[in-house]
């Protein structure tokens, strides 16, 4: 049985680059039978026209042109709409994420791995971004019981049931942490270098890594939901604990003394600072759920290029 594997790719600002990718990719993987699919979020660069030439050149590169810049994850969605290996390959578009190390991860997925995700001694990234990163790893082992010793990357592989359920999901906001963890357990890391970046930079400004955490945390945990009714909670038991403390104060100790104003306005602030966070939060998750409901496209799909080729080549070798 010949084993398919489709290699997505989201294409954003790497017009420089995504070519080098391709071509490292198309060496390593040799005579397999495999495809590439490359998907441009809507770049302002000229990639597109580099993916065009691309797909011209092989019949084992395809194409996706998204209407609008809809997200690294929501790209992915796409490209995963459209894949049909027994096992996908995730990876960046700017080769930070060596395709010579595709084998590594291809390979790892044995009888006791369903997905495998590349982990880096030394991020080669920002020191804002691995920040970042940092902190998105904390949180989510917080929120969405990520295990403490398992890294998150951008490059992955995983088996055909695996995305299967991926596609199976049709929210709007898709975190691909928290869908691979729903998906099982049987997780692993495995060693893999990060490449400095050598044309550009990178996509994630600090607003999109904002909106990925809250894709992440309002998609997939109640956790802040409860934690926010235990900051009431507590702000609360303060409140009134405060509240006894100030009778006691104004009958027994101070009975003559007037009361003061600063006491009183640090207390309202802190409360109303802490009701407005709440309902902001509790604001976050019902405005994913209203758009959920009008049922916002995760991706839309302007053009493809290359897809009728590979069911043209399956039917003549069947015949």
């Amino acid at each position: 049985m010949i084993t398919i594997i489709s290699i997505i790719i989201p294409c954003y600002g790497s017009q420089h680059t995504i070519a080098a990718v391709v071509a490292d990719l198309t060496k390593t993987l040799g005579t397999a039978e495999y495809e590439i699919i490359l998907v441009n979020d809507s770049s302002p660069d000229g990639v597109f026209a580099v993916i065009k030439d691309l797909c011209g050149d092989s019949r084992n590169i395809k194409g996706l042109d998204l209407s609008k810049n809809f997200g690294q994850h929501n790209a992915i969605m796409a490209g995963l709409s459209c894949a049909t290996g027994d096992i996908c390959v995730f990876m960046d578009d700017d080769g930070q994420t060596p395709a010579t190390e595709i084998w590594q991860l291809i390979n790892a997925l044995d009888n006791e791995t369903d997905i495998v995700i590349a982990e880096y001694a030394n991020k080669k990234h920002s020191h804002w971004r691995n920040w970042g990163s940092k902190i998105n790893d904390r949180m989510a082992e917080i929120l969405i019981n990520k295990p403490r010793n398992l890294k998150m990357s951008s490059y992955f592989a995983i088996k055909k049931f695996v995305a299967d359920e991926l596609r199976n999901y049709q929210g709007s906001f898709p975190y691909l942490a928290g869908l691979l963890l729903r998906s099982g357990n049987r997780i692993k890391n495995v060693p893999i270098p990060h490449k400095p970046r050598e044309i550009g930079q990178s996509g994630y400004t600090f607003k999109k890594l904002i909106g990925l955490w809250l894709n992440g945390f309002t998609a997939f945990s109640v956790k802040p939901l409860r934690i926010a009714t235990f900051m009431g909670f507590l702000t609360a038991m303060g409140g009134f604990t405060y509240g006894i403390y100030v009778i006691l104060r104004r009958l027994i100790f101070e009975p003559l003394s007037p009361m003061g104003w600063s006491s009183t306005m640090a207390a309202l602030l802190f409360i109303g600072g802490m009701i407005m966070l709440m309902l902001g939060l509790i604001g976050e998750y019902v405005g994913r759920i209203y758009i959920n409901i009008n049922n916002s496209p995760q991706f839309v799909i302007r053009e493809k290029l290359g897809f009728d080729r590979p069911e043209e080549k399956r039917n003549e070798d069947e015949d």
